[in-house]
């Protein structure tokens, strides 16, 4: 099988080139890397049907990740008894009970959304019924509250070193990447354009009280008394899942705080066994991965101790959240499955020899790069409505650009150009499941959602799309991301003006 004539050669490209044309075709991306995969055993075996039956099972078991699995599954039971605990609604009383102004309420939401980064899911479903009662007291329109929700939801988790996103990104990496995968990821996290600003844009929006395009239209039929607009007949049946009445605030804060904690400490003492010196270079060298399970499965433990002895959650209850959080994780845990194994094949063809050939050492020449990146993940997640799929993607095709320790700077760039365009694809995409969920959450018209987030993703994204181009020259993540900022905030300025001068003739001509 190793002798196979298409190893090493550009038919190393076909299988996530197959992979990317089917998902944009079919707009479903199991399939789309299955069919991916099985591409790749056809080639890696010369085309015997028995050999590549083999070598896709063989290939798809030793690419897999045990550790991140069982991570996935852990987080997933922590969601599940957060949202049992009934802590998530004590927030939202409490909140409440604070909140005097639409601005605060707003803020208060976006707050909850950043503090939950472990996952989108949760995110997403957690912060629209908590805070959904305060922000229609100051008359958020649904439209505004689901914007503010996905915001908060993907932008926040791929920039979070302690999540499940950080998690998959870092098992995308190959072990002679020149870097490891949580040291890439963190790297990331500056050049994150699209997240970054994403979340600098909603905090300007709600500070200086800008709305425009057609979210405006909502805000304006929110503040006479009609949250909806349209759609809102839908949502009169809707009833909120029951949870404990037992619940507090500390129930939804503290687990969260325990899994940070835990998972910091875990990560700067992997790094010390591992030969570190200091703090910084214990926490780059990690073993993140065993790490993580640990830190999760002391949050279990922690739960246990907080909820069991208060009633907060009954002993059976505690056990079912287990298989719960697994049935919720298996979306991510399939399309993790695939994506291992279609790096996999990308390693058994030798796609980085291929790819280290053509572009050889002259990556210089592709300053440009990272901006075609984005905009390629952008084009694939938005088609696909799934970053993940996207990052298993591109991710292994851009760090195979810049094999070895060569031109490092510029293959960290690129994969925040992929991270940071897939983000931004499944923000805006219909299809995508966080924006379902954050209609969902929000209690909003899911068209209405989706058009209105659209504008001022669009704004993020093309501030993005330059900032990468400046990245492509400038190697400096401070001076690529202050540029992009001042750039956002030239941008939201000038759309201000432009806003409240049409109000004002508007009320002049009135």
């Amino acid at each position: 099988m190793d002798g196979s004539m298409f190893i090493g050669t550009w038919w190393s490209l076909v299988p996530p080139l197959l992979a990317i044309v089917l998902a944009l075709v079919t707009k479903e991306v199991y399939s789309s890397l299955f069919i991916g995969v099985a591409a790749g055993a056809l080639l890696y075996t010369g085309f015997h049907p028995w050999n590549a039956f083999v070598a896709f099972f063989d290939i798809m078991k030793n690419s897999m990740n045990l550790n991140i699995l069982i991570f996935d599954v852990l987080l997933g039971m922590i969601i599940v008894l957060m949202s049992k605990s009934g802590g998530s609604a004590a927030y939202g009383k409490w909140a409440g009970s604070k909140i005097k102004t639409k601005k605060s309420a707003m803020l208060a939401t976006t707050g909850l959304g950043i503090l939950i980064f472990v996952d989108d899911y949760f995110n997403c479903l957690t912060v629209g019924s908590v805070m959904r009662p305060v922000t229609d007291r100051y008359k958020v329109s649904r439209a505004k509250l689901a914007y503010i929700i996905d915001a908060t939801a993907a932008p926040v988790c791929i920039i979070a070193p302690i999540s499940s996103w950080a998690a998959a990104v870092n098992s995308y990496v190959p072990d002679d990447a020149g870097i490891t995968g949580f040291q890439l990821f963190l790297s990331t996290i500056p050049y994150n354009l699209y997240a970054i600003l994403t979340l600098v844009m909603v905090v300007f929006i709600i500070m200086t009280g800008l709305d425009f395009g057609l979210m405006k239209v909502h805000e304006r039929n929110a503040a006479r008394g009609d949250l909806f607009t349209s759609g809102g007949e839908e949502f009169d049946q809707v009833k909120d899942e029951e949870i404990s009445a037992n619940g507090k605030v500390i129930d939804l804060v503290l687990p969260v705080l325990v899994l940070i904690v835990s998972a910091i400490g875990a990560m700067i003492y992997t790094g010390f066994l591992g030969g570190a010196t200091d703090i910084v270079t214990a926490f780059s060298g990690c073993d993140a991965e065993t790490s993580l399970i640990f830190a999760t499965m002391i949050t279990v433990f922690f739960m246990l101790i907080l909820y069991l002895p208060r009633k907060v959650v009954t002993f059976k209850g505690f056990m079912d959240s287990f298989v719960e959080g697994f049935k919720m994780m298996i979306p991510a845990i399939a399309i993790l499955i695939f994506a291992w194994s279609l790096k996999g094949m990308g390693d058994a063809l030798e796609i980085s020899t291929f790819v280290k050939n053509i572009v050889g050492s002259n990556t210089s020449a592709s300053v440009i790069l990272p901006a075609i990146l984005f905009v390629v993940a952008v084009f694939l997640s938005f088609s696909t409505g799934t970053s993940w799929g996207t990052f298993a993607i591109l991710v292994p095709i851009a760090i195979a650009m810049f094999p070895g320790s060569e031109n490092l700077q510029m293959m960290i760039i690129s994969v925040s150009a992929v991270l940071a365009g897939a983000v931004c694809g499944d923000h805006v995409s219909p299809i995508s499941d966080t924006t379902v969920m954050s209609s969902a959450g929000a209690q909003s018209n899911h068209i209405n959602h989706v058009t209105t987030q659209m504008q001022y993703a669009a704004v993020v994204a093309v501030i993005s799309f330059i900032g990468y181009i400046i990245a492509g020259f400038v190697h400096i993540w401070w001076v690529v991301l202050g540029i992009s900022l001042i750039l956002l905030l030239l941008t939201l300025t000038v759309i201000k003006k432009i806003t409240f001068s049409k109000e004002e003739e508007t009320k002049a001509g009135a």
